[in-house]
């Protein structure tokens, strides 16, 4: 796929998409004769996961870091097969992610519940104005 079709399906814009390369989290899997940057379903899927890790406020770096563990459970980290201990040890950092992940999730829902409160507030005022209450 052309960057404007994996734009289109993840909702990143064309710049994004070429930030993620630029900082190695999601290499263009080839370039087209012409020299644009092509991708795979595997790569939109990537960006996938760094679109739902954005909102929650993991850096880069936690980005990558994820990346790299999933990678290496899929088998797509080019190093040989796991061992029953490295395995492990990845499984329970993926279970720190998702940890934080939960975490995040319920701040931001007492944030947005906050937010349609003082939202709610805005519009009770705005109507006892209207009507000169």
């Amino acid at each position: 796929m052309h960057i404007g079709e994996v734009a289109e399906l993840t909702g990143l814009s064309l710049r994004t998409i070429r930030h993620y390369e630029e900082v190695g989290l999601v290499p263009a899997s080839a370039r087209s004769q012409g020299g644009f940057r092509l991708y795979t379903a595997a790569d939109v899927a990537r960006l996938m996961v760094i679109r739902r890790m954005k909102p929650l406020g993991f850096t880069l770096e936690q980005m990558g870091e994820l990346l790299a563990i999933t990678d290496r459970l899929d088998g797509h980290a080019g190093a040989g097969p796991l061992s029953e201990a490295e395995s492990q040890a990845l499984q329970r950092r993926l279970e720190v992610f998702e940890r934080a992940a939960r975490e995040r999730c319920e701040t931001l829902r007492t944030q947005l519940q906050w937010a349609e409160e003082f939202a709610a507030d805005l519009h009770r005022r705005g109507g006892q104005v209207a009507r000169g209450d």
